[in-house]
């Protein structure tokens, strides 16, 4: 009995797509055919996969054409991926988890995608791989971004002997104690003035004037998650003549950070704006884009730039209380950031 039972695979192997089509075909098939043989069903289903068309007014078999036809596409339409996705760089595949290239295999079907690549410390992420990099044609995609935008790393470099870290554990503890907060609603009890408060964003997008007060409290402190602010040993191992040090062993401060609740929110709203405008296959829902020449792409850019200036402001604040508290200056900063998206112009146009 159970070789002429009708299933899934059968009709993946006569050519039907892992879609709704398949449950919808085996519903009617086991409802209006239920007296037909195995074989019977088979040729019933292959006919109707090669023509649809011919069987959209069937009495039975209609609900299978339509689903099998494409789609009249309306203003509320699933914005349609590639069949197939566009060819990526994968950097050290080896160590890179399969969950990871598969949301890349299926952000490269997105139609707005150009180009892709996946770095050799890759792994899953919320949408879009972390670790992976998407360029898109006239489009920014909120989600991809991130949720804590222009998150970045940044070291400054001091003239003092490397033996201090060792010989000051406790001293330096206190002072990071004192000068730096953690935590998901960390901030400081008196709020810290900063230049990055007089942007013209803060009076002219409402969603980002009404994260000011917020954004205030927060500057300086470093959230939860992997943040952190560590003093350090940074090795130069030649002449950085960028830098101006000289190859050798320097003492350090490394922070790791981002835009905090302001950066948070901005992703929360511009995201559910794009899923709203641009609704995507299951799935894949959270790539929604916003248009860089319509309004919500426009305003959307300009709060990621300035969470991301934010995000700088909140380090510089963190690495000039603790300098002030070491009693030095830095020899040098240098600080890089992700969770960001950048303008490109194609040679090719």
């Amino acid at each position: 009995m159970g070789k002429q039972t009708l299933r899934g695979k059968d009709l993946v192997k006569l050519g039907f797509e892992p879609n709704r089509a398949i449950g919808i075909s085996l519903n009617v098939m086991q409802k209006h055919y239920k007296y037909s043989n195995k074989k019977e069903k088979l040729d019933i289903l292959r006919k109707v996969l090669a023509t649809p068309q011919h069987f959209a007014q069937h009495e039975f078999l209609k609900k299978i054409a339509q689903e099998l036809l494409p789609k009249e596409k309306t203003a509320d339409d699933v914005r349609a991926l590639r069949d197939k996705a566009l060819p990526y760089k994968i950097y050290g595949m080896e160590g890179i988890e399969h969950g990871a290239m598969n949301q890349m295999y299926q952000a490269m079907k997105l139609p707005i995608a150009v180009a892709g690549a996946l770095m050799p410390d890759a792994h899953q992420g919320y949408g879009l791989p972390i670790g992976g990099v998407l360029a898109t044609k006239n489009t920014v995609i909120p989600y991809g971004v991130g949720v804590d935008i222009g998150c970045r790393m940044c070291l400054s470099v001091y003239d003092i002997p490397t033996t201090y870290l060792r010989g000051h554990v406790d001293k330096l503890k206190g002072m990071l104690l004192e000068h730096t907060r953690f935590g998901m609603g960390a901030k400081f009890d008196k709020p810290i003035d900063d230049a990055i408060f007089e942007r013209d964003e803060f009076k002219l997008i409402p969603l980002v004037k009404s994260l000011k007060e917020k954004a205030i409290s927060q500057i300086g402190s470093s959230g939860g998650g992997n943040h952190f602010v560590e003093f350090g040993i940074v090795h130069i191992p030649k002449t950085d003549k960028q830098l101006n040090l000289e190859a050798g062993d320097y003492f350090a401060i490394l922070s790791h950070s981002g835009s905090r609740g302001l950066g948070a929110n901005i992703a929360k709203h511009y995201t559910n704006l794009a899923k709203k405008t641009c609704k995507l296959p299951k799935g894949v829902g959270h790539l929604a884009w916003l248009d860089l020449s319509s309004e919500a792409g426009h305003e959307y850019w300009l709060a990621m730039n300035l969470a991301g200036d934010y995000a700088s402001a909140c380090h510089h604040q963190i690495h000039r209380r603790l300098s002030k508290a070491l009693g030095e200056k830095p020899l040098a900063m240098v600080e890089n950031h992700h969770n960001f998206a950048w303008k490109e112009i194609l040679s090719n146009g």
